[in-house]
């Protein structure tokens, strides 16, 4: 039996459910691209946006309530099949609820009290993985990882060495972040942000726009469902923020996730890039990959879909490509069609695209040279 992903519960700027997810994903649609306010000096930037209400004072836990109901009944069906400890959780996020905290921390500078609202659990990287184990009521091991925008991947990459260890049986694993001012902020203080919708692999690219993602998925050994065929992982320590411009450290992820699944490059049919928008990012990556792939594999960012969205990065672009496996379609890429002349010479995918695709490679590449790649397949 094959490690698998055999459930997906997905919310993201396309849409809140698989349907509308497929959709628009695979038209192109970046209507979830809403205009945000940066709150230090009021610019207005383009913000991946999830269409729920807000029902509770945290954020992430809408986003996790949403994307969990859509696979509670499978949920429930590995917790008659296992034992409740022997189902873990493994998240990847950034943010928790720093935006929420943000606010009452304001309060009780302007007003001298703190809300009742308030609890340092709200700041507590480990918070996610916690509230969605007590939301699931399981008893198996509960984590959090934090590398910034390599994550989730790294998630489901540990969630796979809890099955592989018989730790767990099952793991419910993924990504979640949610919108967070501090966070825009940040990147808007380090000049990362763009104005415009984010424009991947183009000379007119200036930058990130960042997002909001719940991905969750059961992970379970079975001979049903989509494969994690590889993963790899590298650190090349090259700089606090800026990416080796050599690739070095992405090669090394890359080939050691190609390893992993006992494939060689031309088994991969599909890449989905990390693809930020960044002038230093889309360089590295673009050569990167030819270095490794040459012109022959197609290749996509999603992210002038979905936004940049942090720990659950992986993850969301894990769920497009599971969903892309499952239900044969693949997502365009999408830009101004104006490739830069700085990038390496890659295939980017088109709407006129129709090879069969049964392997995608993911990228996660983060802060201070975390980087991660998992290989998934039919």
């Amino acid at each position: 039996m094959d490690f698998v992903l055999s459930h997906l519960g997905f919310v993201c700027a396309l849409g809140t459910n698989h349907n509308d997810i497929i959709r628009n994903a695979q038209s192109g649609n970046q209507n979830g691209m809403q205009p945000n306010k940066v709150c230090v000096n009021g610019d207005i930037v383009p913000f991946g946006a999830v269409d729920i209400e807000t029902r509770h004072d945290m954020r992430f836990y809408d986003l996790m309530l949403a994307a969990i109901e859509q696979i509670k009944p499978a949920i429930e069906k590995i917790k008659a099949q296992y034992s409740p400890t022997r189902i873990g959780i493994i998240l990847g996020a950034s943010n928790t609820a720093v935006h929420e905290a943000q606010k009452h921390i304001s309060t009780k500078l302007s007003t001298g009290t703190m809300p009742d609202t308030f609890s340092v659990s709200m700041l507590e990287l480990g918070t996610p993985a916690e509230m969605l184990r007590n939301m699931v009521e399981t008893t198996g091991p509960a984590y959090t990882i934090s590398t910034a925008c390599s994550s989730s991947i790294k998630a489901l990459d540990s969630a796979r060495d809890l099955i592989r260890q018989n730790i767990c049986d099952a793991v419910i694993c993924g990504g979640v972040d949610a919108r967070c001012d501090f966070a825009l902020n940040g990147f808007n203080a380090l000049e990362a942000l763009s104005h415009k919708i984010t424009n991947p692999m183009s000379k007119n690219r200036d930058g990130i726009n960042l997002g909001e993602c719940a991905a969750l998925f059961i992970m379970q050994r079975s001979t049903e469902g989509i494969r994690i065929m590889g993963c790899g992982e590298t650190s090349d320590a090259y700089h606090p923020t800026a990416p080796d411009p050599t690739g070095a450290g992405a090669i090394e992820s890359m080939k050691c996730a190609i390893a992993d699944a006992k494939l060689t490059p031309s088994d991969i049919d599909y890449i989905n890039m990390h693809g930020t928008g960044t002038i230093a990012n889309d360089a590295m990556e673009s050569q990167a990959i030819y270095d490794i792939f040459g012109d022959k594999t197609t290749c996509a960012s999603t992210k002038p879909l979905t936004g940049h969205c942090l720990g659950a990065a992986g993850a969301c672009s894990v769920a497009l490509s599971w969903l892309m496996l499952k239900h044969n379609f693949s997502i365009p890429h999408v830009y101004d069609g104006q490739f830069a002349d700085d990038c390496a010479p890659i295939h980017l995918a088109t709407k006129n695209d129709n090879q069969e695709i049964r392997t995608i490679l993911c990228n996660a590449f983060a802060f201070g040279g975390s980087n991660s790649t998992i290989i998934i397949g039919k």
